[in-house]
């Protein structure tokens, strides 16, 4: 089958849709299919897959809490064609087709067979809205839609007036089962993990540093382990007196690195505080046999298996999540039972699995516009 996927995305910048996207095409392509993924980016950026066709640089655009990075325009548009011309392809998979990117454009020029792939579940948005009155022709021509959480369905109900499958994302267990940890780690004192963009409040690190506060007064060992885009100067600024000599900021890292400071840490660490609409990098820590403590969100909660994969804490709030990361870091046998419990609920989102859900998907697509897959 020959496959064309579009990110709306920057390639060079980390993020959950480019991670997913990245693993299904490198799946699809390990099942002996013919797939391009056409995405924001430099053409000079290092180590670029040879199926990422780059559309040219994005600009950043307020969206979901946060600020992404998406191409759109004119130019955009005759990229598009030419993509979609050369690849000659059986399905395309755009991704996040709300906002103005190339997923949108895809969704205005594309004639062919098309499926698309919803991951916000945030339903008050300005993009969003939109989908009752300009959009709605464009999008109307998706031959199969997919949401990867049920949030992320309710608002395909509630502003296509459509249904779509529920496909999670996937996980690839094997590489963070497999992973070495970091050298120097594990370590005495204890280490907790974080993951993503700490300067966005969403991701709740004003409440982690809240929790580690707390902890930090009777336990002179214990690290937080940071992997992520930010201002390390500034956030080192702000921090309460004494707590720098706790924290360790990695920067921006590699997937092979954030597996091996997955394995490296004795707990994961989730402080969100809302706009999830599923908790991938939970999957992520419970492949690494990382328990994990997390916000008690419905996303989180659905992946943790309602609290018997992991722990969950009220949102927002810094004594209950120092509580529980203490409870775990001072009890080793109850972090060896979450970890077993989370390594065997993760088993259904590995990507051997769910690879299989969206050709069903593709398939189906395929067969309602009459065309044969090569």
């Amino acid at each position: 089958m020959r496959i064309g996927i579009v990110c709306p995305y920057s390639w060079d910048i980390p993020g959950g849709v480019q991670a997913h996207v990245r693993d299904l095409a490198e799946k699809l392509i390990s099942l002996g299919h013919t797939v391009s993924v056409l995405a924001p980016g430099d053409e000079d950026m290092p180590g670029l897959p040879r199926y990422v066709v780059v559309a040219g640089r994005a600009v950043p655009i307020p969206y979901n809490g946060s600020v992404a990075r998406l191409q759109f325009g004119v130019v955009s548009a005759a990229r598009v064609r030419r993509w979609l011309r050369d690849g000659a392809f059986d399905v395309v998979h755009v991704h996040e087709p709300a906002p103005p990117s190339l997923s949108l454009l895809t969704c205005m020029i594309h004639d062919g067979p098309l499926v698309a792939t919803f991951h916000v579940a945030t339903v008050r948005s300005r993009f969003l809205s939109m989908f009752d009155t300009v959009l709605q022709p464009f999008l109307e021509k998706l031959s199969g839609r997919i949401a990867v959480s049920p949030a992320a369905r309710k608002v395909i109900v509630e502003h296509l007036g459509a249904d779509a499958v529920v496909i999670p994302n996937g996980v690839a267990v094997a590489h963070y089962a497999r992973a070495e940890p970091l050298p120097g780690y594990p370590r005495d004192g204890g280490t907790i993990g974080f993951i993503g963009r700490y300067e966005e409040p969403r991701k709740g690190m004003d409440v982690l540093v809240g929790a580690l506060e707390r902890l930090a007064r009777g336990r002179p060992g214990l690290r937080l382990l940071v992997a992520g885009r930010g201002e390390a100067d500034d956030f080192r600024a702000e921090l309460p007196a004494g707590l720098v000599e706790h924290i360790v900021l990695l920067g921006q890292v590699s997937e092979a690195d954030k597996a091996r400071m997955l394995r490296s840490i004795d707990v994961y660490c989730a402080p969100n505080t809302g706009q999830e609409s599923f908790g991938v990098i939970l999957l992520e820590a419970m492949a690494a046999r990382t328990p994990v403590v997390a916000s008690d969100l419905e996303p989180f909660r659905r992946v943790l298996d309602g609290g018997a994969a992991g722990e969950l804490v009220p949102v927002g709030d810094p004594d209950a999540l120092a509580a529980s990361l203490a409870a775990l870091l001072d009890d080793p046998a109850r972090r060896e039972r979450l970890a077993a419990a989370g390594a065997r609920a993760v088993a259904p989102f590995d990507w051997s699995v769910i690879v299989e859900e969206v050709l069903r998907v593709y398939e189906l697509a395929i067969a309602g516009a009459g065309i044969a897959p090569r």
